[in-house]
This record gives C-alpha cells, sequence and structure tokens, in this order.
C-alpha cells in the first residue's frame, strides 16, 4: 500500500525542523530557547587572553572572574566557555597537556586544584541557563565506607555547574560571580553568575534588518500607499483612465519633460566632442585643381562681357 503524501513527508518535515534547531546551536558558547525564541550569547564575558601581555580592547581584563569563598577558606578562579587566562602549574592529578584547558581553580596552600576543563556548551535545565565543567582533579572521597575497602573504586573528579541570572543593571560589572556551595566531597561545586548575557536577545540570523534596511522599508511602505491610494483616488473620485490615473500626473510628466530635455541637451553637446570620419567630398584639392577651377571662372567671366 503506497503511504499517502502528508504521511511521506512527515519525516522529512522534523528532520528539517531538527536541522533549523540545530542551525541556531552551531555558534560556541550559544544557545536557543525555544521556550521565548531568544539566543544567549555568552560570548561576550568570555575574558581573552592577552597579547604579548597587553589588551586588545580597552575594556578587557588582565584576569580572569573570581568568586570569594567565605568561610570555605579559599577563593575561586574560573573564565565562561574558555580556559583561564592564568598560566597553570602543577595541577593536582590532570595532565600536564591539558593544564592549559582547565576552566575554573582553586588554590588550597601551594596546592592548584582544577575544578573542570573548558567547555563551549550551554544549556537550559528548565528555565535556568547552565554551564557544567567537568574533567577536574580528582576527588577526595571522605566517607566511611571506603576505608579498607580493597575493590578498585572509579576515580571521581571535580567538576562546577554554573547557574546564569539575567541583570540588567548597566552600573554592575560584566558578571558578578557568586560561591553557592559544595557536596561533602568536595567533587562539585554550584556557583552563581548574575550578567546581561543571561537575559537574553534576537540572534544575528534572526535580525537580518539593520537600521538602514528599516528605513528602507518604511520608504517602500509609504510609496505604496501613496501610489495605490492617488490611483484608486484618480479612478473612483476624478473618473481618470490610463497614465492620468497616477497621482499627481502633471507634476510627474512635467518632471520628467524636464529630464528629457535636459538629457537631449547633455546628448546633443557631448556628441560636439565625438570624432567623426571625414568623407572624399572634405578632403582638400590640389594646388592644380583649384588652378583649373580659378581659370575656368575667369574664362566665364570674360564670355559674360
Amino acid at each position: 500500500m503506497r503511504p499517502n503524501l502528508p504521511a511521506a513527508l512527515l519525516p522529512l518535515l522534523l528532520s528539517s525542523t531538527t536541522l533549523a534547531a540545530d542551525l541556531k546551536e552551531t555558534k560556541p558558547c550559544t544557545v536557543y530557547n525555544p521556550s521565548n525564541g531568544n539566543t544567549y550569547d555568552l560570548n561576550t564575558i568570555t575574558v581573552q587572553p592577552l597579547i604579548d601581555h597587553k589588551k586588545v580592547h580597552k575594556d578587557d581584563r588582565i584576569e580572569s572572574w573570581h568568586a570569594r569563598g567565605y568561610d570555605y577558606d579559599t577563593n575561586f578562579t574560573m573564565n565562561f566557555c574558555a580556559p583561564v587566562i592564568e598560566t597553570m602549574e602543577d595541577v593536582v592529578g590532570v595532565e600536564e597537556t591539558l593544564w592549559r584547558n582547565v576552566s575554573a581553580f582553586y588554590t588550597v596552600g601551594k596546592k592548584t586544584y582544577s575544578m573542570g576543563q573548558a567547555s563551549t556548551e550551554p544549556f537550559f535545565r528548565g528555565r535556568k541557563l547552565v554551564l557544567n565543567y567537568t574533567d577536574g582533579s580528582p576527588c577526595e572521597p571522605n566517607s566511611d565506607r571506603h576505608k579498607g575497602s580493597k575493590s578498585k573504586i572509579p576515580i571521581r573528579r571535580k567538576s562546577t555547574l554554573i547557574s546564569f541570572t539575567c541583570d540588567r543593571d548597566s552600573l554592575a560589572p560584566k558578571v558578578h560571580l557568586s560561591f553557592i556551595g559544595s557536596d561533602p566531597d568536595e567533587c562539585t561545586f554550584f556557583f552563581e553568575a548574575r550578567s546581561m548575557a543571561a537575559c537574553g536577545g534576537v540572534s544575528e540570523a534572526q535580525q537580518s534588518l539593520g537600521p538602514g534596511g528599516v528605513f528602507g522599508v518604511i520608504a517602500l511602505i509609504a510609496a505604496a500607499v501613496y501610489l495605490l491610494g492617488g490611483i484608486a483616488y484618480q479612478r473612483t473620485v476624478m473618473h481618470q483612465r490610463g497614465w492620468r490615473q497616477l497621482p499627481n500626473y502633471t507634476l510627474w510628466s512635467g518632471i520628467f519633460g524636464f529630464v528629457s530635455d535636459i538629457i537631449a541637451i547633455l546628448t546633443s553637446s557631448c556628441a560636439r566632442f565625438i570624432p567623426r570620419r571625414r568623407g572624399y567630398n572634405q578632403l582638400p584639392t590640389s594646388s592644380r585643381g583649384r588652378d583649373a577651377e580659378a581659370n575656368g571662372l575667369m574664362d566665364q567671366y570674360d564670355d559674360d562681357l
């Protein structure tokens, strides 16, 4: 039995919808929220590394974002969607090749602990915008059930969960980072980041018209209203037909005639400077021909006398 057309096109429509949704999330550190149609771009709060120990822009930071630990007896340093710009050395339990990819860390004494590797994939958990870092330094189990156990226990690693909250206060810094807490094993750390970047906005793909485009659309609408309204008035009220249905026909025809005259004058003026090919009748005659012509005229004059 052959499937009907709508049923056959349904998988194609679903795949195209999925592809369109995926295209909205291709930009790193950007997520699209289908519930409100907004795009959230965290690249605006990413601290970029210094070039030759100099800032690229005036407002660039020279260090990563910090959060006070208060009663945790240490402070935290992190970046968003990128590694921290500080130089990392001797990170506990992390291979040296991965030190440059650490996005969050804290220091206790002379030991540096990673709280996760860089991630460029924020996501929504319910209505909360969240960013998660994983694969940090190994966790130190404090549970008594692990003591004396000879079974091989999988290594748990530190991770970081950052919840973003919209903050439209223009006087506040780009990000206000707060430490919320951690689990008893000090394996997962929770933070809250208040920023304008968490408020969302229209993506660049959706915002296809700039100020010039908006002005052009308004001008086209005004011209269409003027033309259609004028034609309707001239046709129904003034009972005009043909070109005279156009609004202000006399004015526009006069302008067209004036422009036509100007073009004709300029064309004729410029035509004088165009070189032309000279024919045989314009070639100069020889001196012998001129003498014969003069003699013929003199003989005709004598005969008349």
